[in-house]
This record gives C-alpha cells, sequence and structure tokens, in this order.
C-alpha cells in the first residue's frame, strides 16, 4: 500500500495529538518553572522536531508559529467576528493544561474577537483561520503570560493550542 504525503502526515498528526492527549491525562500540578533561555531552547527544539518531521511551519507577524493541520473555507477571522472554536492547550512537554472541552457545551467556545480578550498570542493565531479549518499554534511566553505566568501557567511557558474554527459570524 502506498501512503501520499498528506494521507501520511494526517496519520502522524494524529498519532501525535494522541500521545499529548494520553499524556495529559495526569492528575498531578506541572509546576515546571524555565528561564526566558531555558523556554527558547525548548521551544526551538520543538519546532524542530516539527520540521524535522516535514510539517510546514509558518510564523505570524508576531512571532506565533502555526501549523496548518486542516485547510477551511471561506473568509478567515477578523476583529469584531463573532466565533465559534473548539480548543486544547498544552505545555510544550505534553501536558494539557485547559481544553474547551472541559468548559462548554458541545466543547464549543463562543466569543467575539478582540472584544472578548484572550491572549494576544491566541488572537493573532486564531485570524488565520477560516470555517473548518483546525491548526496548531505555538506561542511563546511573551505573546501570552510572559515572565509572571497566570494560575497554572508558571513564568516563560510556550503554550501548544490545537484549534479548530466550527464557525465565523461576521460582524456587522
Amino acid at each position: 500500500m502506498i501512503i501520499n504525503k498528506k494521507t501520511f502526515f494526517n496519520i502522524a498528526l494524529a498519532a501525535i495529538i494522541a500521545t499529548l492527549v494520553s499524556s495529559c491525562l495526569k492528575t498531578d500540578d506541572h509546576d515546571i518553572t524555565y528561564s526566558a533561555d531555558e523556554e527558547r531552547a525548548l521551544r526551538g527544539a520543538y519546532i524542530d522536531s516539527l520540521i524535522s518531521n516535514d510539517h510546514d511551519i509558518d510564523t505570524t507577524a508576531n512571532g506565533v508559529y502555526y501549523v496548518v493541520i486542516e485547510e477551511g473555507e471561506g473568509e478567515f477571522a477578523k476583529e469584531g467576528d463573532t466565533l465559534t472554536v473548539g480548543y486544547a492547550g498544552y505545555f510544550i512537554d505534553g501536558v494539557m493544561f485547559d481544553s474547551s472541552e472541559l468548559h462548554f457545551p458541545e466543547g464549543k467556545m463562543e466569543f467575539i474577537l478582540g472584544v472578548d480578550r484572550m491572549i494576544p498570542g491566541w488572537e493573532e493565531g486564531i485570524q488565520k483561520m477560516n470555517e473548518g479549518a483546525r491548526m496548531q499554534f505555538i506561542i511563546p511566553s511573551e505573546l501570552a503570560y510572559g515572565s509572571a505566568g497566570s494560575g497554572r501557567v508558571a513564568p516563560y511557558q510556550t503554550l501548544v493550542f490545537v484549534t479548530r474554527m466550527f464557525e465565523i459570524q461576521p460582524s456587522e
């Protein structure tokens, strides 16, 4: 059986996501703290591993790395639009720290882009999505919770989000 590159990519990505999800079943607290230099090194190694596995990585103007898992259709999200998304957020070591499945009916969160405040890196990345798109964002701490951290997110944590855009309702 011959597997084309796209099929191989989808199988590999599914395996990675399954591994991440299974590693996220840990019940202990995630209290790892990095320095800014350690964060940069870990993020670089993570991105290098994606590249070595033939993932195409792009970067936004402010430095959010992203991988298109599944292309969407139609207009891209823009400020003022009401978005319905699903997401899972991970630390760079694969431990899940948040998921729309934990907080919202049917795992779908609805918000207005630019009005309902999210971390800057996520807001920037989400504008690269259209309906049906699924993407992975790698968000440096300076575009997330920075040197202060927040709640379960310690200082200098690169965050990884796997996000699906279910619906975009354009602003009027």
